[in-house]
């Protein structure tokens, strides 16, 4: 009876810390390594128990969809902007479908959300401005004026600020969160398009598209500090999680230009795909995925030899992507096809196709919590 339960409560521990460590091998060597040491089975199993539910209890898992194998986040939500179609659809990471979709007039375009998950902003071009989107009533809550021309837009890591970029009078806003009211307005390059704010908090990346440059910009002193060259019409980008590499999408050169922030000088060109529009990153940095708009693919780059390793069929016109809070699953819209494709970034492969809206866009970080 006892090595019967034994055996039981072994493999509940392995497949316990599997799930936890998302690595069979390792939690295979963890628990007979707790064996090993307390040299008493069912002392190993109490002890071994104990810290699994407590580690499980931390845990943001409460849905598995083993037909798609996929394990995500109980509270994660992902806003899909659908330009033609005036609204945000609103995905639950966890069923896997749109739980609502919200009306936000003006051409929806960019997606910003906030740390806490309680605000997305959305750039809307046709109304010259930016939706301020409240997540638990699911409803805009506000409309800011801003420019003619917006798009990019991006939300500081403390929440406290917005910052959006206008593609016609070639400028990046600031501005306060709270009050919505504009603090400054930098000049940066032509056709300034995407923005990523480093994880410090100190600085903010703006692609220009037009000019073929990056410009950094000191969030202290609010001033371009730098300037660095890239490849022919960056658009999107995004930066790795200690800051130090930026990786900037070029439409016309078709390749993806890596920049070392501590210089402002880039370290490599990775050849990509047909129109690569948007990255960003997966599984600890050591994925970069871009999409490529015309050719319905999205590239996987291998960040430690800087090449492409594997290309994945999505919809038709893909373009915003991000990547959700198990750093596992990445989510990308695709424009003609009004609908979103869920990559496991360990597989490689589309696990999920969830049906959005028209135009489905979603040009920034539009995961939530």
């Amino acid at each position: 009876m006892f090595s019967l339960n034994y055996r039981r409560a072994g493999f509940r521990l392995v497949c316990g810390i599997r799930t936890i460590l998302g690595d069979c091998h390792a939690s295979s060597r963890l628990a007979s390594g707790i064996h090993t040491i307390l040299g008493d089975k069912a002392v190993a199993i109490g002890i071994a128990t104990a810290f699994l539910s407590t580690l499980l209890a931390a845990q943001p898992f409460a849905y598995r969809d083993v037909s798609k194998g996929r394990e995500l986040g109980a509270a994660s939500f992902a806003y899909i902007s659908n330009q033609l179609a005036d609204s945000v659809s609103v995905i639950d990471t966890a069923t896997g479908s749109v739980v609502d979709t919200i009306a936000v007039p003006g051409k929806p375009a960019g997606v910003a959300v906030a740390p806490d998950g309680n605000k997305v902003y959305v750039s809307t071009p046709e109304a010259k401005g930016f939706a301020v989107v409240d997540t638990k009533k699911r409803e805009v809550i506000a409309n800011v004026a801003v420019n003619d021309g917006t798009l990019g837009i991006a939300v500081s890591p403390d929440g406290k600020r917005i910052y959006v970029a206008d593609w016609y009078k070639n400028n990046v806003s600031v501005i306060d969160a709270d009050s919505l009211q504009i603090i400054k307005t930098i000049s940066v390059g032509e056709s300034p398009s995407g923005l990523v704010v480093s994880p410090d908090n100190r600085w903010l990346y703006v692609a220009n598209r037009i000019s073929n440059s990056v410009s950094q910009i000191d969030l202290k002193t609010l001033t371009v500090k730098k300037t660095a060259q890239v490849g022919t019409h960056p658009f999107g980008l995004t930066i790795d999680s200690r800051g130090e590499r930026i990786y900037v999408a070029n439409v016309k050169s078709d390749d993806v230009t890596v920049v070392e922030t501590a210089r402002m000088k880039p370290i490599a060109t990775v050849k990509v795909n047909m129109l690569p529009y948007a990255t960003a990153l997966a599984l600890n940095d050591s994925r970069l995925l871009v999409t490529n708009q015309d050719d319905g693919s999205v590239s996987v780059v291998d960040t430690e030899t800087l090449k492409e390793i594997a290309l994945i069929t999505v919809g038709t016109k893909p373009e915003g992507i991000s990547t959700h809070p198990d750093d596992r699953h990445v989510y990308v819209a695709n424009w003609f096809d009004g609908n979103v494709s869920v990559i496991d970034a360990r597989t490689l492969k589309v696990i999920d196709t969830i049906q959005t809206g028209e135009g489905s866009r979603a040009f920034g970080q539009f995961m939530g919590k």
